[in-house]
């Protein structure tokens, strides 16, 4: 890869290793041109900016190995955006390692971390790890989860990987099981929740995700751990990973889960605030998949943090 300077924007030319090997064209720049609008990237197939081998190329080649791709400057790096990670994070994430070997990285995230930047945020999770895991050629998340959500985070350290393990969320193979704390008390049967949901639905100005006939399908089943006297321990399998869909399924069953501001009861929060509460309580708490190489059968349980499970305790010993 070539370029004049840090700061000044440059054509890139790009040599494809196995890592890209077999990926679209198109597929390829948005992966590198993060934040870069698409329209600017498909103007640049269009008219040509963008080269393989000196040569134009559709937008749905399929890069070779060894391919010579160039790309031309597509944006101007912002002021302040973010080239470093601060020593706190970087430490909160080199503690959060669950698993790693050549094709995956599990972490147990941390609440309040976005996995990737957006609007308002300038640096998440992925960011930061290319920034201090400079040394891995390839890095992908194969999921997400929301920012004030914890635990069990996957991502791909090749694209064999991240192809391998989309296939399996994809045909719902993977085993995704999460705690939480639901207000009052919905009895001891497990309860399984069927309902489309709709995101990016407008209320009082704020962005929300509602169900709805016309949303997407959505299914989740809540199995009830432990009982409290206004509250209760949950256990929640998810079979679809729909935006929010844990907390607007628990919502509209009348159970909405304890430090949830955009769904919840406020006043079973304000209660729980009482008691230590700070956060949302939901926790990526295990993952079951398939290695995408090895095939073997992997359960990755993410613990509970501390301050979680001090709440738990708060409640057993409250009258």
């Amino acid at each position: 890869m070539t370029s004049s300077d840090n700061n000044t924007p440059s054509v890139q030319f790009i040599e494809i290793t196995e890592a890209n090997q077999g990926q679209r064209l198109d597929n390829f720049i948005l992966s590198l041109e993060k934040g870069v609008p698409k329209s600017r990237i498909y103007r640049a197939l269009r008219k040509g900016e963008v080269r393989v081998n000196k040569g134009r190329k559709k937008q749905t080649y399929k890069l070779e190995l060894g391919d010579s791709v160039r790309i031309p400057p597509l944006h101007t790096r912002q002021k302040g955006s973010l080239t470093t990670v601060s020593h706190h994070i970087k430490k909160q994430l080199d503690e959060s390692i669950l698993l790693e070997d050549n094709d995956l990285l599990i972490l147990n995230k941390p609440s309040g971390l976005a996995v990737h930047a957006g609007s308002g945020i300038e640096q998440g999770i992925i960011e930061a790890l290319r920034i201090t895991r400079a040394e891995l050629p390839y890095l992908e998340l194969v999921h997400r989860l929301d920012r004030d959500t914890s635990g069990c985070l996957l991502l791909a350290k090749n694209r064999h990987a991240l192809l391998n393990l989309q296939k399996q969320m994809l045909e719902h193979d993977i085993d995704k099981r999460y705690l939480t704390i639901l207000m009052g008390n919905s009895g001891k049967k497990e309860r399984r929740i069927i309902e489309p949901l709709k995101k990016n639905t407008v209320t009082s100005g704020e962005r929300m995700v509602r169900v709805d006939p016309e949303g997407k399908y959505a299914e989740s089943l809540f199995i009830p751990l432990e009982q409290f006297t206004h509250a209760q321990l949950t256990e929640v399998v998810l079979f679809t990973g729909r935006t929010h869909q844990i907390r607007v399924h628990a919502a509209h069953g009348g159970h909405p889960l304890a430090g949830d501001d955009k769904y919840g009861d406020r006043s079973f929060n304000k209660a729980m605030k009482k008691i230590g509460l700070n956060r949302l309580f939901l926790h990526a708490w295990k993952l079951g998949i398939s290695h995408p190489t090895s095939s073997k059968k992997l359960l990755i349980e993410a613990p509970l943090p501390k301050r979680l499970e001090n709440v738990i305790n708060e409640l057993r010993n409250k009258p």
